[in-house]
């Protein structure tokens, strides 16, 4: 009986979303919404995704104020909530902020969890659980999903499966250290000297997580930390903290070095054989523990040999603008998968589109363009006067949260016909609209700079020809002042 209450029976659908981590209850919110005939699908009991299990300290490196400038139930909010999924009406807003406590402003994972199951709840999210993906084929037709449930045909299938799977380099003896998602209890590690292979979120969270309990600690990895773009990074708390005692000599020592084996001792320990990076020489480190703390991968099933293809080692699929797989036409991917289209990568630093506070609005986007692709609503374009688009512009600089969410990736565009008309275009990738040939228009977005200035970025088509300009910043990030008003009329002519 359990079974024949379950949503989405097998047949044929317009989309097909897999996952019910935060990547898919926003894409199927957002679907739902532009009345998008879709089947969510999970392979778990409940929502909460990857956040039923990690950080394996419990506590996450995006931030979540339970008061700011703004009020919990305003759009506005949203950029002083990193963690909660974002909705049209008020009552589906904040739902992580809203369970948190003020020991911190990190919310601990059960809190995150929690605020996915409100969500689900809140937005009469409907997923199907316990129904495993299986394979995939993918035809001119569209994508056939086989799960332990039956078959789902579809034109589009979006997979929110997250970035699961434990990722090992090759190195000579990692299969006898634990990754990072086989940690144990920080106070397992008591007295331990212990070595991370791997200086990035996972060995940077580790460290500071082992900093109460460990007696030496050693992060190793080929590449330097670059403090001076990770200095104003939402993860900079986890990071900075092991690396300050890096510097005053806290027992805490982070090594530029390419691990070139891993010994296990008979007795008990390890030996760890680096070579420098950033310096000459090698030697050998002796340890307790070892742990690889060396990322994860998308989970791709059987997509690799249907023909997708992957970037970042393989580690995630290699998407367009639009988050659509490059190789198969019709697979798309949210979460934090969306991290395999790139972006322009502006002053070095990628897209955040790893975290929630980025990929909520890529699945925003990118419903609306599953929608638009098939034909169930038009084009977004909402007509504006000449003289409204200085003005509106520099609100949405203000107060478009997809801006801040996702800097220098996302931006609001306005076309300009040049016949004293304009329509607004809604936000798209800023990739798209850089690489792309069209209409005369405008897009704005929110950038920061290697030196952590925050400022506006326009860029500008005529005539098929783009031009790029930098607004000055100003102190408190307002940008609707009548200054930017003017710089942005006498851009857009």
């Amino acid at each position: 009986m359990a079974a024949l209450e379950k949503p989405h029976a097998p047949g044929s659908y317009d989309v097909v979303v897999i996952g019910s981590g935060p990547g898919g209850l926003q894409t199927s919110y957002c679907l739902d919404r532009l009345g998008i005939d879709h089947a969510l699908l999970s392979a778990d009991d409940e929502p909460g995704g990857m956040f039923q299990r990690w950080p394996v300290f419990q506590r996450l490196i995006s931030w979540s104020k339970p008061d700011a400038p703004a009020s919990r139930d305003s759009v506005e909010y949203e950029r002083y909530d990193q963690n909660s999924l974002v909705a049209d009406d008020a009552e589906h807003r904040a739902l992580v902020a809203s369970l948190m406590g003020r020991e911190s402003v990190f919310p601990t994972r059960t809190a995150m969890e929690a605020g996915l199951r409100a969500f689900e709840k809140s937005a009469c999210i409907r997923v199907r659980y316990d129904c495993r993906w299986e394979s995939t084929s993918v035809s001119e037709e569209g994508v056939t999903v086989a799960t332990t449930d039956g078959e789902y045909r579809c034109r589009f299938a979006v997979f929110a499966v997250g970035m699961t799977e434990p990722w090992k380099p090759v190195l000579p003896g990692i299969e006898h250290v634990p990754h990072y998602a086989e940690t144990a209890t920080p106070s397992d590690y008591r007295d331990h000297s212990v070595v991370l292979i791997g200086k990035r979120n996972s060995g940077c969270e580790l460290a500071d997580g082992l900093l109460p309990w460990a007696r030496r600690i050693v992060l190793v990895s080929p590449r330097a930390v670059q403090t001076s773009v990770l200095a104003h990074a939402t993860v900079r708390p986890r990071y900075f903290q092991p690396l300050e005692e890096h510097q005053v000599g806290g027992g805490v020592f982070a090594l530029d070095a390419a691990v070139e084996g891993i010994e296990r001792l008979p007795e008990a320990g390890f030996r760890v054989a680096v070579a420098g990076t950033s310096w000459t020489g090698g030697f050998v480190l002796e340890a307790d523990t070892v742990i690889a703390a060396t990322g994860f991968r998308v989970p791709l099933g059987d997509l690799p040999q249907a023909g997708l293809q992957t970037v970042l080692g393989e580690r995630v699929p290699a998407l367009n603008p639009y988050w659509e797989s490059v190789s198969l036409p019709g697979v798309f991917f949210a979460g934090n998968a969306t991290v395999g289209a790139v972006g322009l990568r502006r002053h070095g630093v990628g897209s955040a589109s790893t975290s929630v506070r980025g990929f909520r609005y890529n699945a925003r986007v990118l419903a609306q363009h599953i929608a638009e692709r098939l034909g169930r609503v038009p084009p977004h374009a909402r007509p504006l006067a000449a003289d409204e688009v200085a003005p509106f512009l520099a609100g949405e600089l203000c107060r478009c949260s997809d801006l801040w969410g996702q800097k220098a990736y996302l931006a609001r565009v306005v076309d300009l016909d040049g016949g004293g008309r304009a329509f607004d275009r809604g936000v798209q990738p800023l990739w798209h609209f850089v690489d792309m040939s069209g209409p005369d228009a405008v897009a704005v977005t929110i950038e920061t700079d290697r030196d952590g200035v925050t400022f506006p970025g326009v860029y500008v088509r005529r005539r098929g020809r783009l031009r790029e300009e930098r607004l000055d910043p100003q102190p408190l990030n307002e940008f609707e002042g009548e200054r930017y008003r003017r710089e942005l009329r006498a851009l857009i002519g």
